[in-house]
């Protein structure tokens, strides 16, 4: 799903058969808009990025040419990162309005989202996006929308807005920052079966939960138990619940980080994260730990 070269909300802010493969923290692919006859579907409960959206029905296919449900529920997955960085109040409405675009029975023409929604939203977005090391996709190129009329759907009127105070995201357990001495930063390592400074591959989500692959280059390994050799051969990290939390920590995609965590289930699974930056004074201490750690 993502790659920093063409693409893990986005926080990742941001699924494989339509594009192949989403890559990065967002899925960056080029599928002409879809111009098939549409079916009318009500919106799943599990198309999580559309929840309490303001119609009940979507069109198949969509405007992004994903032709079933299985397809969109995998894409849109990947946005939901974006929507939670809450860069701009209407970015889910033109997300939805490319994923779940709204389907009236009795009006056979599609209705996109107004050229000024997508302005609105890519002008908020798009740095947010940029943060994490990819551009603003090409998919999402707003000359691809119809100008402002009554058949597309516009941004929120600013006079109508009524301010809401929206409670903090949730920041992931393994993403919180903590000030550790010398012995937190060893007892940590020894309640964990590895510690890796790594640097980010691919970002997915799956099933709720984030997926993370390592580069290969460039990994440094401190610590190993339980974990061989042939578990890091093709290194798959989870930080669980990935969907339902927010990362800055780890909001570069081209930073280093060091990694702790355990092997639960057959899975490597995130317990601490930190952006590792050379020269800190934590990160000295950190390594000054790990070269005399004694569990």
């Amino acid at each position: 799903m993502y790659s920093r070269s063409c693409c893990l909300l986005l926080l990742v802010l941001l699924a494989s058969d339509c594009m192949d493969s989403v890559r990065g923290l967002f899925p960056f692919g080029q599928p002409e808009f879809s111009y098939k006859r549409s079916n009318c579907k009500p919106i799943p409960a599990t198309l999580v990025l559309c929840h309490d959206i303001e119609y009940p029905n979507m069109r198949l296919p969509n405007l992004l040419g994903h032709e079933t449900m299985k397809e969109v529920l995998q894409q849109a997955s990947s946005w939901i990162p974006l929507v939670q960085k809450q860069c701009h109040q209407d970015t889910k409405k033109f997300l939805c309005s490319l994923f779940a675009p709204v389907c009236i029975d009795d009006l056979d023409e599609t209705i996109k989202p107004c050229r000024s929604l997508c302005e609105q939203v890519k002008d908020s977005c798009a740095p947010v996006m940029s943060a994490f090391g990819f551009p603003w996709p090409d998919m999402l190129e707003c000359s691809r929308f119809p100008q402002d009329n009554d058949l597309c759907i516009p941004p929120a009127s600013t006079e109508h807005v009524v301010p809401v105070t929206r409670e903090a995201p949730k920041v992931c357990d393994a993403c919180k920052n903590s000030n550790e001495d010398d012995n937190d930063i060893v007892e940590n390592l020894c309640k964990n079966d590895f510690a890796l400074k790594i640097k980010v591959k691919e970002i997915a989500y799956i099933n709720g939960d984030t997926k993370i692959i390592p580069e290969t280059k460039g990994k440094t390994i401190y610590k190993l138990n339980g974990v061989t050799e042939r578990d890091l051969k093709k290194t798959v990290l989870w930080l669980k619940d990935g969907l339902q939390c927010t990362c800055d920590e780890m909001n570069d995609i081209n930073a280093p980080y060091l990694v702790m965590g355990q092997k639960l289930g057959g899975e490597l699974v995130i317990t601490s994260v930190k952006r590792w930056q050379k020269g800190q004074r934590e990160f000295k201490r950190i390594t000054r730990s790990i070269r005399k750690l004694q569990c």
